[in-house]
């Protein structure tokens, strides 16, 4: 074929043709069906999760009388938490997986839903020095509505006796989880506790 004899014409013609399998190719790329895969959310979360935590007893035997005011409990990207309000001093605790949660003094099995149960002893009293309640739910089967987090399935109150206060955690499984205390707001403390999401 003489290159010099192709008409103007049909060099627009053969390029139009070139283009169409070029937009065919590339079309996929932007409904995203065939776009490279990158790291999930997810998994960058769990990655930067903290770790070394357990799933042994934790304790510290430093009793207060500063006295449980609040029960609260969040929801966070790596794990679920539970903040126990103490107006005063940070108390000592006992924070274990057992086979049930009782009821201080009485002794009566408090039920809680999960595939384990974290019993959640602190050492500090829910009345104050004049025996006056400082920390009375409306509904000790529920003291939080968990509905929805990851690990909580239920928080329950099982009184308050002699020096201490225990919260029964139900959680979906036998989870690692760490214990610490804040300082804060103002001359009050917190007893955190976080159960992770995973192993």
């Amino acid at each position: 074929m003489n290159i010099h004899h192709i008409t103007p014409k049909t060099i627009f013609a053969a390029l139009a043709v070139m283009a169409v399998p070029a937009a065919a190719f590339a079309a996929p790329t932007l409904t995203g069906s065939s776009a490279p895969r990158t790291t999930s959310t997810t998994a960058v979360a769990i990655a930067s999760c903290p770790g070394g935590w357990g799933s042994l007893p934790e304790a510290n035997s430093r009793m207060t009388q500063a006295p449980v005011t609040a029960v609260r409990t969040g929801r966070h990207a790596c794990f679920d938490r539970i903040v126990v309000d103490i107006r005063g001093r940070a108390p000592g605790y006992d924070v274990r997986y057992v086979k049930n949660v009782f009821t201080d003094g009485a002794g009566h099995l408090v039920p809680l839903r999960g595939g384990a149960k974290l019993q959640v002893v602190v050492r500090a009293p829910a009345y104050s020095s004049t025996g006056a309640a400082t920390y009375s739910p409306k509904n000790a089967k529920e003291l939080t509505n968990v509905a929805g987090y990851s690990t909580f399935r239920q928080v329950a109150y099982a009184g308050t006796f002699e020096g201490q206060t225990t919260i029964g955690l139900g959680v979906r499984a036998r989870l690692p989880f760490r214990v610490y205390t804040l300082a804060g707001p103002g001359s009050n403390t917190r007893l955190v506790i976080d159960v992770a999401h995973h192993w």
